[in-house]
């Protein structure tokens, strides 16, 4: 079972990013399929609106970009692959996110997979000049964009004016990036991961979550004319912390079974504590990479 490495850089040793390019050394060493942590632009003091329980990070949270931050572990590393736990795309223009995207995979010798979203604080938006309820819209065209920007050369995009017939290079070394739309499984959130996605990668499910989900995003590839036997499923399994502060991963991955029968393909684990050390860091990465050897899918 793939295990992807939720690894937020500043609750490395220290919150230094050296340790945290540390941590991925390790993780590449170890492995585990995949790195990725999220992002914010910028953050309010208005978080009332987080869907996933008690907004845990202080104002003080330092939220390292995560493209830039990929490139470094790119270059300390050898066959991880890139990821993200989510990358707010609607953030940004389209041409610009396929630009750091392309270049990330061409610097990275193809490792890059993102999951995506739209994210949860409209002030981020309104800091950008951006309309938060026109949010889903805006994701859409910036997906198709770099859908475009990502295929063959040159390509047409429709613009205010008309169409521009455009060259964007270099293009990604994958034929296809792999997209995981960190959304709900609605049916139109089931459309847009058939036409533009590659998996779903969801937060706070449970696994009759998770087997609604996969349902209704299978029938959707099916209409789509697409095997939904190649749908990647990406859950997370919140870190539970043992007697002595860091993580059980016993513990953690209890209820992993029951998400692969539900349908999970791969899992996101990490941590939400400072790690006191890269001793403490090799050991839990040791334990994920050995729980998910012994699972399979």
């Amino acid at each position: 079972m793939d295990v992807c490495f939720f690894a937020r850089p500043n609750l490395a040793p220290g919150g230094d990013p050296a340790a945290f390019l540390d941590i991925a050394r390790l993780a590449d060493a170890a492995g585990l399929h995949s790195i990725c942590f999220g992002e914010h632009l910028a953050m309010s003091a208005d978080t009332d609106r987080y869907p996933y329980g008690p907004w845990r990070h202080g104002p003080d949270t330092a939220w390292m970009d995560p493209l830039i931050t990929l490139s470094a572990v790119a270059g300390v590393t050898e066959r991880i692959r890139l990821s993200t736990a989510i990358l707010l795309a609607p953030l940004r223009p389209g041409l610009v996110l396929a630009k750091e995207v392309a270049t990330l995979d061409v610097i990275s010798g193809g490792r890059v997979e993102l999951g995506l979203g739209t994210g949860w604080q409209a002030a981020e938006y309104r800091g950008v000049g951006l309309e938060w309820d026109q949010r889903q819209r805006r994701f859409d065209e910036v997906i198709d964009v770099c859908r475009l920007a990502w295929g063959p050369q040159p390509f047409s995009l429709p613009t205010s004016g008309g169409t521009e017939t455009l060259t964007a290079l270099p293009t990604p070394v994958q034929q296809r990036i792999p997209l995981y739309y960190g959304v709900k499984a609605s049916q139109p959130n089931a459309a847009r991961i058939a036409r533009f996605g590659d998996g779903w990668s969801p937060v706070g499910v449970r696994p009759d979550d998770v087997r609604r989900g996969v349902s209704t995003i299978s029938a959707e590839f099916d209409k789509a004319g697409r095997d939904p036997a190649g749908l990647v499923v990406r859950i997370p399994l919140p870190a539970v912390l043992g007697e002595g502060g860091g993580v059980d991963v016993r513990a953690t991955f209890e209820a992993s079974e029951e998400f692969i029968e539900a349908g999970a393909t791969m899992f996101v684990c990490g941590f939400d504590h400072r790690l006191r050390s890269l001793d403490e860091a090799a050991e839990l990465i040791g334990g994920y990479a050995e729980a998910g050897r012994g699972l399979t899918v």
